[in-house]
């Protein structure tokens, strides 16, 4: 064995992460990741190779089992994900490899998030932070202040929300765009996806007009590729336009999203879900309501 081995499986890591900001949630695509996992363990077992081979093979293990992880979150699939992270954090630390681990526990973070456990997913995002890493690298630390907020958001703590969502900003800003960073990070974090968790920590705190202004800057900053998350800023766009009683504005937003693929991805339908039932309880007889329901009962 040796980095040749590595570098094939980094490539079909590569192509996972592109999947998931495609299709995302899927259980093909969780399947696939856990397999790949497997395949790199089962590499530990062939052959003689370095220490430094062995690592990497690890950290490739943990880093299909950490893609697994998220494909479950997003999937709602919480059982199945709490089983990835254990797997993920104990192969993470037999590879000794940082970047893995910030991203397992800052996953982990907003698993606990989606729970509604937020004293569970501050915890969880601290390990993410403390690492020696965040320190080392401005990006990292910008990723971990505003998944922080987004946590505080749940709290109701509009004051930490604020100011770790500066943190996040000026870490961003300090970032150097040339330094080299794992595949799965230059794929997803920018200042679009910082505004994203921004709408996410503003939402939760019910300030709706602050959550509607960093959605258009996110959609305004978006890549092309990133269908999935152009598709849940959108849905929060909608529930924070009808947070403000701008009920034919988040009507026109909400079926804006395209049917294929985004919505059709998991955490979109519960967003929807959510965005009906509010809905109907903020202006249920209204002609908007109304194209909704029909809108809705035929997609």
């Amino acid at each position: 064995m040796g980095s040749g081995d590595v570098q094939r499986l980094l490539s079909k890591f590569a192509a996972i992460v592109a999947s998931d900001h495609r299709y995302g949630g899927k259980l093909t695509i969780e399947a696939q990741a856990a397999a790949l996992a497997g395949e790199a363990l089962t590499l530990q077992e062939r052959g003689n190779a370095s220490q430094r081979v062995r690592a990497a093979l690890y950290a490739c293990a943990a880093s299909f089992t950490s893609s697994a992880m998220w494909a479950a979150i997003d999937g709602r699939r919480f059982d199945a994900a709490q089983r990835h992270f254990a797997r993920a954090a104990s192969l993470a630390a037999l590879s000794g490899e940082p970047t893995i681990q910030f991203r397992i526990w800052s996953h982990a973070g907003s698993l606990y998030r989606h729970l509604g456990r937020p004293a569970d997913a501050l915890a969880a995002n601290d390990v993410a932070r403390r690492a020696t890493l965040t320190r080392r690298d401005p990006m990292f630390a910008s990723l971990g202040h505003a998944r922080h907020a987004a946590i505080h958001g749940l709290r109701g703590d509009s004051r930490a929300v604020r100011q770790l969502l500066g943190n996040a900003q000026d870490a961003l800003q300090r970032a150097d765009s040339g330094e080299s960073r794992p595949v799965w990070m230059n794929a997803f974090y920018d200042q679009a996806e910082l505004e994203s968790l921004a709408v996410a920590a503003h939402l939760a705190l019910g300030s709706y007009e602050d959550a509607e202004a960093h959605a258009h800057r996110s959609l305004a900053l978006l890549k092309p590729a990133m269908q999935r998350s152009r598709a849940i800023t959108t849905t929060r766009l909608a529930q924070a336009q009808l947070g403000q009683g701008e009920v034919e504005r988040a009507v026109a937003t909400a079926m804006s999203i395209p049917n294929e693929p985004s919505g059709q991805h998991p955490r979109i339908t519960s967003m929807l879900d959510e965005f009906d039932t509010g809905l109907r309880v903020a202006a249920p007889s209204s002609q908007a309501a109304r194209i909704w329901n029909q809108y809705f009962r035929e997609t």
